[in-house]
């Protein structure tokens, strides 16, 4: 069948990052941004000249807007291309100076400024697109590209956010750990929430617990929302803060630890604080040396065994 006409070709989108904490991003905003675009030339309708007939052809390129350019890729070697024309930018035709339309000297679009109001949605996401269409620069016979700002989150001091919910971290004391706490988290709303564990719950180090319904909210639907996650550090006494009477008093009220067997035969040896980034280091410089004094002991042994290719 004969081929549609695919209409008035599509400029280039304007894509701009914009950068957004998380609070904007939980309760939702508004951003005026200024763009600077090009538009078609209201004084001459975008033919670029005081009166559209004094248009010409472009003798650079007769008309066409294109020139095949050649250039040499490797010696013996020549590439032929199409390039814009230069002396037109592309359109075909030409003005002669005295007939330039003046507020766009010849050019047929005229700088503009313009202010967008972009709204940003509680629960956007990061590298999430909001489209203003066909607000990028204006040519004649194209329609103008879109305006498409990229959310960018920054990161936050407090809480990570994955999909609809959120992370944060809490040290405790190890009482707490044992006999239960409560904290306060002043969430991205500036709503103050006091979180405390259930009556007889204990916290290990690296435990989580969750918070129902205090995640980010839902894009489109805000009044749903994920939920906090809370990771907990617990922090132990310093070495020696506990006095044996405190001692004797925790081992009282703490489960019974599972007593050792007798042993008659086996030797007593002390712990210490240790990296376990240092470990196998020690041992590899020690397993260097017991090879180089092999070696030694071979050479003073005299001969070596020797192996010879046939």
């Amino acid at each position: 069948g004969r081929r549609r006409n695919a209409g008035p070709k599509k400029g280039e989108d304007l894509v701009h990052p914009i950068q957004l904490t998380l609070e904007n991003l939980y309760n939702g905003k508004t951003v005026k941004l200024a763009l600077t675009r090009n538009v078609i030339c209201t004084t001459c309708s975008g033919s670029g000249s005081k009166n559209p007939n004094a248009n010409t052809t472009c003798e650079s390129c007769d008309g066409h807007g294109v020139k095949i350019v050649t250039r040499q890729i490797a010696p013996g070697m020549i590439q032929q291309m199409q390039a814009q024309c230069p002396q037109c930018n592309g359109s075909g035709t030409t003005i002669k100076a005295k007939d330039k339309c003046a507020p766009c000297s010849g050019k047929k679009v005229i700088s503009e400024k313009k202010v967008l109001e972009v709204p940003v949605d509680k629960g956007m996401r990061h590298n999430q697109k909001i489209t203003f269409p066909g607000e990028a620069d204006e040519a004649p016979g194209i329609t103008p590209g879109d305006v498409v700002f990229v959310v960018q989150q920054k990161e936050h001091n407090r809480f990570i956010r994955k999909g609809d919910d959120l992370l944060m971290q809490q040290k405790i004391q190890l009482v707490e750990a044992l006999c239960g706490t409560q904290f306060v988290v002043e969430h991205l709303d500036g709503r103050k929430l006091v979180i405390k564990t259930e009556p007889g719950a204990l916290i290990r180090p690296g435990d989580v617990k969750t918070v129902e319904d205090e995640g980010m909210p839902m894009h489109k639907n805000p009044f749903v929302k994920g939920k906090l996650f809370i990771k907990f550090d617990v922090e132990f006494p310093a070495n020696s803060s506990i006095t044996p009477e405190n001692a004797a008093m925790l081992a009282k009220a703490l489960p019974e630890a599972t007593p050792m067997e007798e042993q008659t035969d086996a030797e007593e040896v002390v712990m210490h604080d240790a990296d376990i980034q240092n470990m196998g280091k020690n041992s590899a410089g020690r397993g260097a040396g017991a090879y180089d004094e092999d070696d030694d002991d071979d050479m003073r042994g005299g001969q070596r065994v020797q192996c010879a290719q046939q």
